[in-house]
């Protein structure tokens, strides 16, 4: 009963430190892309930590375990926190992309609409 107990609160811990990760890598007004790159990968290896150890709880070898005999990689903490790392990473990097766009058609998209005034 105590080891399903912390696995709840570690699971719940490993949920909030991605959702920190996540919130801090797209929405800190008035930073620049570098430094939220900074920012997100510090916090995505906390969470990273976090979730390591929530899976080594989860593959915790005692006898009331049902998931004793899974791999680290295969616990489900370990798989939620790789998920998130490719999701976040793969957003942060259309999202910078998209924000050097934007700032390198903003000139030429209001004179063309200038000229039409």
């Amino acid at each position: 009963m105590l080891l399903d107990l912390a696995k709840a609160v570690s699971f719940f811990l490993c949920i909030v430190s991605l959702y920190h990760a996540a919130i801090h890598a797209f929405f800190v007004p008035g930073a620049q892309w570098r430094e939220r790159l900074v920012f997100a990968l510090v916090r995505l290896g906390l969470a990273g930590c976090i979730c390591l150890l929530s899976g080594m709880l989860f593959a915790l070898p005692a006898r009331t375990n049902p998931d004793r005999d899974q791999p680290l990689g295969r616990t489900l903490p370990v798989r939620l926190y790789l998920w998130s790392l490719g999701a976040i990473a793969a957003f942060f990097t259309a999202g910078w992309y998209l924000g050097n766009l934007a700032q390198q058609c903003g000139p030429f998209i209001s004179s063309r609409a200038m000229e039409s005034f």
